[in-house]
């Protein structure tokens, strides 16, 4: 029988890569909704290059491009033909595989029968423990002409928005119907069809400055298609029109003598709300200028998506931009009917405004027994008392009992401009007219700020409420909500979180630890949960809310402080015990994170884990450490090391300083070294064993007082 092939080494070279060609594709559909287009971008991108990769398909730059009326995907120098694939298993050695004559055993037929290849076609390789067979597999690759009509099919159908629909007889579902496809590999389409849409390679140009001709326009690569895009109204690449729009906004608004008030959300709103934009002064009355700036901006950015002007002190001026999607010698008239619809929603706020101020706050938060909180959790009213005990408690565990007062105040306030008119129009002011109605009222300036800043920071980015009371009402707030909804059941799944408790606790973590806040939420949240209790809510979850704010303090320190994993889960693991501090547990893992960088450390771990687990083995309690029972040398040792350090470490706890207790813990390493290498602990003798034991219990509480140093990962083991 034929032998194996000798091979001195593994194939390790890899085939060069085959030559690439552009990859083309457009999704034309009606007009999307301006909040689902970068999102799908993204998704788009991300897809593709994953596809790609599973395909072993290489490629050059991927880049996706939108409007509301496409999106699109363009993949540059995309190879011919997939890489070729090479699978290897490896075997038994040589000398089991096959016997002295050379002749192959049952293993090696065995073997190349489970792997579906003929003995012959096995290979024999070196390796670091001899000499052992392979099975090698080898897949030569398939055309890109023949994958692409699924991949691409596979891109759109992948493709999800929070609300879609179906438009015809095929039911496939998406954010808006399909009108046209283009897909071109090298040029020539690929031939695709979803939806009841074949592709071909024409586009569609813009709605109204385009040429109208209803066999859409010819294209052949991107570039030919952003060439004759912009020569039929469109300018298809977003940050191209991003950089048009801001170019156009600060021209006109140095010609107002003015500057643009600057906003992220409303320019990638205008972005994707247009194909071509165009930038358009205009002008209300400035009667309305003494309302609060936020009344008439809010009015222009969230119903119009307009941009306000502001003067070089920051006021207010009576002119706004507006970026229209089509530019016509008639641009006047839409400047008009632009200031007619500001004008009629000023018009509006003004009257609201002025009908609000004719009652206070205090009396409107009589009347929050009247607005349902949420079906299961009772009204507004309910939900500001316990409110107002929060940030009293807060005010107390803060030692700022001289803003409890203020504190009681504010929260008693601080939902009753949900009952205003201006609100109510503009729901996005709450808290802010609050602190305008307050100040109106003659409310003091400490709980005006504090109504303003309860509901900063609004997200992971963001301000925090700049005042120490306007912190404790936002803390105690978002406390509340969490703790409430989780009481009774509605607890955030997977990516679900409608009432963005995520965002509560996240913003918890921001004031306390931004905002350098000593607080023990443990207390906290235990108040919180007497007092919804204490509302007649029953609860029908066991889910823990502080587990679910560990989680957020989790996140945020490794997005802002990027820590080692094993360093934020051994803090975080033995947080929960007496407190939980997260400007405290912060400070703990910044000091473990530094300490991890020392060569002594790693070792020092090895022990601590080897006493670690002895302990959870046996399931030991405390016990007292006699010692009389001491035989070895080591055990005086590291007895006299664990009080020097026990009692170094309470100071330096009780200081905070928590350099010097990781210091004064890894002073600890020779004894915990020597221990290990002079002393047996499982002896015959139980009354040594079991002191033994007691001492090492001793050793590993005193790690644990600090973090789980169980949960560190040492290199190499």
């Amino acid at each position: 029988m034929a032998r194996a092939k000798q091979s001195p080494r593994a194939n390790t070279s890899k085939p060069a890569t085959a030559a690439g060609a552009e990859c083309f594709l457009e999704i034309g559909v009606e007009e999307l909704p301006y909040q689902f287009v970068a999102p799908a971008l993204r998704a788009l991108a991300e897809s593709s290059e994953r596809l790609l990769k599973e395909l072993r398909l290489t490629h050059g730059t991927v880049k996706t491009v939108g409007t509301p009326r496409r999106l699109v995907l363009v993949i540059q120098q995309l190879a011919t033909r997939q890489t070729p694939a090479e699978k290897e298993a490896m075997g038994p050695s040589k000398a089991v595989a096959f016997d002295p004559a050379g002749q192959p055993t049952k293993a090696a037929l065995g073997f190349a029968a489970s792997q579906g290849l003929a003995v012959t076609d096995l290979e024999i390789r070196a390796t670091a423990k001899g000499e052992y067979v392979f099975a090698v597999k080898r897949e030569p690759g398939r055309q890109t002409s023949m994958l692409l009509p699924g991949l691409l099919s596979e891109l759109i159908g992948g493709l999800s928005f929070p609300k879609s629909m179906k438009w015809n007889a095929s039911e496939v579902r998406f954010a808006r119907p399909i009108r046209w496809l283009t897909a071109l590999y090298g040029g020539k389409v690929v031939p695709i069809q979803w939806g009841g849409i074949k592709a071909g390679n024409r586009t569609q140009g813009h709605r109204f400055l385009g040429s109208g001709n209803s066999r859409g326009l010819a294209v052949k690569d991107w570039k030919s298609y952003v060439a004759t895009l912009e020569r039929n109204g469109v300018i298809p690449d977003q940050d191209a029109r991003r950089a048009m729009i801001l170019t156009q906004l600060n021209r006109l608004a140095a010609s107002a003598r003015g500057h643009l008030h600057r906003d992220d959300a409303l320019l990638e709103q205008a972005v994707f709300t247009v194909e071509y934009p165009h930038a358009i002064l205009g002008s209300f009355n400035p009667q309305y200028l003494s309302l609060p700036k936020e009344i008439p901006m809010t009015a222009m950015k969230e119903h119009q998506g307009f941009f306000p002007l502001i003067d070089k002190n920051g006021g207010l001026l009576p002119q706004f931009l507006s970026i229209a999607n089509i530019k016509v010698p008639g641009m006047a008239l839409i400047q008009k009917g632009n200031e007619r619809v500001l004008a009629a929603r000023l018009a509006d706020a003004r009257f609201y405004f002025d009908e609000d101020r004719k009652m206070t706050l205090a009396d409107r938060a009589e009347r929050l027994s009247q607005m349902t909180l949420h079906q299961r959790l009772g009204t507004l009213k309910q939900k500001t008392s316990r409110v107002r005990q929060l940030a009293v408690k807060l005010a107390d565990a803060l030692n700022r009992s001289d803003l409890g007062r203020a504190a009681d105040r504010a929260a008693l306030l601080s939902k009753a401009d949900l009952l205003t008119g201006v609100v109510g129009e503009f729901p996005g002011l709450q808290g802010i007219l609050g602190g305008q109605y307050a100040r109106h009222d003659g409310e003091p300036d400490e709980v005006c700020h504090a109504i303003q800043e309860q509901y900063l920071p609004p997200a992971m980015e963001g301000e925090i409420p700049p005042s120490v009371l306007g912190k404790i009402l936002s803390l105690a707030d978002r406390l509340d909500t969490i703790v409430a909804f989780f009481h009774v059941g509605l607890v955030p799944s997977g990516s679900e979180d409608p009432f963005a408790l995520r965002r509560h606790a996240t913003a918890i973590i921001r004031i306390l630890i931004e905002g350098h806040l000593r607080v023990n939420l443990l207390e906290l949240e235990a108040q919180a949960k007497r007092l919804i209790q204490q509302d007649g809510f029953k609860g029908t979850s066991d889910a823990s809310t502080l587990a679910f704010i560990a989680d957020r303090l989790r996140f945020y320190v490794k997005t802002a402080h990027r820590f080692r994993d094993d360093v934020i889960e051994a803090v975080l693991k033995a947080a929960h015990r007496n407190a939980f501090d997260p400007l405290d547990l912060l400070a703990r893992m910044q000091a473990l994170e530094q300490i991890t960088t020392r060569h002594e450390f790693d070792p020092l771990i090895i022990g601590f884990k080897r006493a670690h687990r002895l302990i959870e083995k046996e399931q030991w309690e405390r016990r007292k450490i006699d010692v009389s029972l001491f035989k070895h040398p080591a055990e005086h040792e590291l007895y006299k090391a664990l009080v020097e350090s026990r009692n170094g470490s309470l100071t330096h706890l009780a200081k905070g300083d928590y350099r010097a207790l990781l210091d004064a813990l890894v002073g600890i390493k020779t004894p915990v070294d020597a221990f290990f290498d002079g002393v047996m602990v499982n002896v015959q003798d139980q009354a040594l064993r079991a002191n033994r034991l007691s001492l090492l219990y001793e050793i590993d509480q005193l790690f644990l007082g600090f973090a789980d140093f169980s949960q560190i990962i040492v290199q190499g083991t």
